[in-house]
């Protein structure tokens, strides 16, 4: 399996990778904490989390992940799963220049919608 890298885990832990993030934050939480009771990588991501911007942490969670990988195909699967949707979304993000930046100026403005990442129709009646 292919590690999970540092920059990913800060971040998602951080927040920096919106919502879609924080939510693949979460999911990455209770897949950590499912399975078993000698939950390996529950420290050192509570670790991660409180501060989310520490490059060691980070890749000491990166570790305990690849370990607990290694000693449980179950997990491994789960998580290549979970690695693989994180590095779309955190891709597309930076590839997309990440958050957007809308402003109006100039007049009042009537029916005004921002989006981004549309994956479906928009009615605006």
């Amino acid at each position: 399996m292919e590690p999970v890298a540092a920059e990913l885990l800060m971040a998602l832990a951080s927040g920096t990778a919106g919502a879609a993030g924080q939510s693949l934050w979460e999911r990455l939480r209770a897949l950590v904490r499912r399975q078993t009771a000698d939950a390996v990588g529950e420290g050192e991501l509570a670790a991660l989390a409180e501060d989310t911007g520490n490059d060691a942490r980070a890749r000491e969670l990166a570790a305990a992940l690849a370990l607990r990988a290694d000693q449980d195909p179950v997990f491994a699967q789960a998580l290549t799963l979970w690695h693989q949707e994180a590095e779309r979304v955190h891709g597309a993000g930076a590839r997309d220049g990440g958050d957007t930046h809308q402003e109006i100026s100039g007049g009042t403005q009537h029916n005004v919608v921002f989006t981004r990442d549309v994956h479906g129709p928009i009615n605006l009646n």
